[in-house]
């Protein structure tokens, strides 16, 4: 098989897919699973606050650090060998995360899970440009967005199910034994169905490009992701933040001096340049620093606050992935006939949904999650009506060649838009908890709630101002490379 678009399409295409949208969505089940299991997770191995915040965090960080990288590895090289590598890398730590003995063991563990998980994301989303092209892409993205909107609402349901099946003692570890067995069946149909690619000229690494970037990342991510529960946000070392500006200059003037040499670099320069792919990437770093952060608080407000089991909490957010899976397949299919208005529409839904439960909030009693179930899932449909939208428009006028780049570039700022919402969001949760003496849970949640929107807010406003710009322009949201093609086997037909 082979990725090359000039040929006629892949006939085991729509399999391939599978294969990545499983290998994806495992490593964002990993950055919502675990949530509900650090009750026993702290208990079973004596964890204190520190543990915990490195068991969740140390995984965060180092998906962030390696997306870029590892994207722009698939680009150069073999987007397959990248792709295996990193679900090999996933399944074994995955294994010793739930075979640890302490958690120190288990934070190197979640760290190496990162890592591959950072290696994984990229590949997807490229694999999705090589393989798909047309109407048949928007497809594609739009079941790469369910995944997204599956993964991240399902994540806490599953686990509350295995810990509800695990018991208290091994519950947290079947979390992390669920992988695998999952990633030894994709790394088969990986070898068997994912195109080789790889043949033509090797491309530079940009080995110093890699190395500043990864280094300011890092330095941006680490305040974010050290913070002690319900520690202000003053306490954390923000300081970090002028050398990796400082870096990230000195990486923008590397990548300058190395593209001059004729060399490729790890980012493609001329990207940022082009409005579309900008105007996606702020509007999901925004929409992703608030999203990622409801089921998290409401996860914490039903669990601490109001005493559910790990399943029940988990069982809430079904509305929203069920909302968000329907919307995001039916996204993708309509996404090259509206563009960005879909965007637009699925962020004031998911607006409309959060502040109903804003208000709903204070005045529930009993089953309250059952009663928050229509506004998830008018927040859901919502959601899933702008990740596989956004991600489709961001990437139309993206050369298939830098679609790894590309894509690693996308999620990284959601990665970092992600690590600022939890780190604010979850500082204000916990402050407003410590404040009442751990009495108000509730407003707690609607405090987070409000970040949250202000956030989504944000990003609408990006949406409207490049639905205007589009309009203005007759810019069609139909693939368009903005870039010259660097080979003409990658040349669009």
């Amino acid at each position: 098989m082979t990725d090359d678009p000039t040929t006629s399409p892949d006939p085991a295409r729509w399999r391939a897919l599978a294969v990545c949208l499983i290998a994806g969505a495992m490593t964002l089940l990993d950055v919502s699973i675990v949530n509900v299991a650090l009750p026993t997770l702290r208990t079973g191995l004596r964890a204190d606050d520190s543990d915990v915040q490195w068991i969740i965090a140390g995984y965060a960080l180092a998906f962030g650090v390696a997306l870029v990288p590892a994207g722009r590895l698939g680009d150069a090289r073999s987007r397959r060998s990248i792709f295996m590598v990193g679900v090999a890398i996933f399944t074994l730590s995955s294994a010793a995360a739930g075979a640890s003995p302490n958690p120190t063991f288990l934070s190197v563990a979640r760290v190496l899970q990162g890592l591959a998980a950072g290696l994984i994301s990229p590949q997807v989303s490229g694999f999705i440009q090589n393989l798909f092209r047309g109407p048949e892409r928007g497809r594609a993205f739009g079941l790469f967005g369910a995944s997204i909107g599956i993964s991240t609402a399902v994540g806490p349901l599953l686990g509350g199910l295995l810990v509800k099946l695990g018991g208290p003692d091994y519950g947290w570890r079947l979390v992390f034994y669920v992988n695998v067995p999952i990633g030894i069946v994709l790394l088969f149909f990986a070898h068997r169905l994912l195109p080789r690619g790889g043949g033509g000229r090797k491309q530079s690494l940009d080995p110093l490009g890699v190395a500043l970037f990864a280094a300011a990342v890092l330095l941006v991510l680490f305040p974010l992701v050290e913070g002690t529960q319900g520690a202000p946000l003053s306490d954390r070392p923000w300081w970090l933040l002028a050398p990796a500006a400082a870096l990230f200059v000195a990486f923008y003037l590397w990548e300058r001096h190395w593209r001059a040499r004729g060399r490729e670099t790890l980012i493609e320069l001329s990207l940022l340049k082009v409005r579309s792919y900008m105007f996606g990437l702020a509007l999901g770093t925004f929409y992703f620093g608030g999203f990622t952060s409801i089921f998290l608080i409401l996860t914490l407000y039903l669990q601490t606050g109001l005493h559910y089991s790990a399943l029940e909490a988990g069982a809430t957010g079904t509305s929203f992935a069920i909302g968000s899976a329907v919307a995001a397949f039916l996204g993708g299919r309509l996404v090259n006939r509206f563009g960005r208005i879909l965007v637009v529409i699925g962020l004031v839904l998911v607006s409309i949904g959060l502040i109903t439960i804003d208000l709903l909030v204070p005045h529930l009693s009993g089953h309250v999650g059952l009663k928050l179930a229509p506004a998830l899932l008018v927040a859901g449909l919502g959601g899933g009506m702008v990740i596989t939208p956004n991600v489709t428009l961001t990437l139309a006028e993206v050369n298939p060649a830098q679609a790894g780049s590309g894509g690693g570039m996308l999620q990284t700022a959601q990665r970092v838009g992600s690590a600022i919402g939890v780190a604010i969001i979850l500082a204000q949760f916990f402050q407003r908890v410590a404040a009442s003496k751990g009495q108000d849970y509730a407003g707690a949640f609607s405090t987070g709630l409000r970040t949250t929107v202000a956030l989504i807010g944000v990003a609408l406003l990006f949406g409207l101002v490049d639905l205007v710009r589009r309009r203005t322009t007759d810019h069609s949201p139909e693939p368009r490379h903005a870039m010259p093609e660097p080979e003409p086997r990658h040349a669009m037909p």
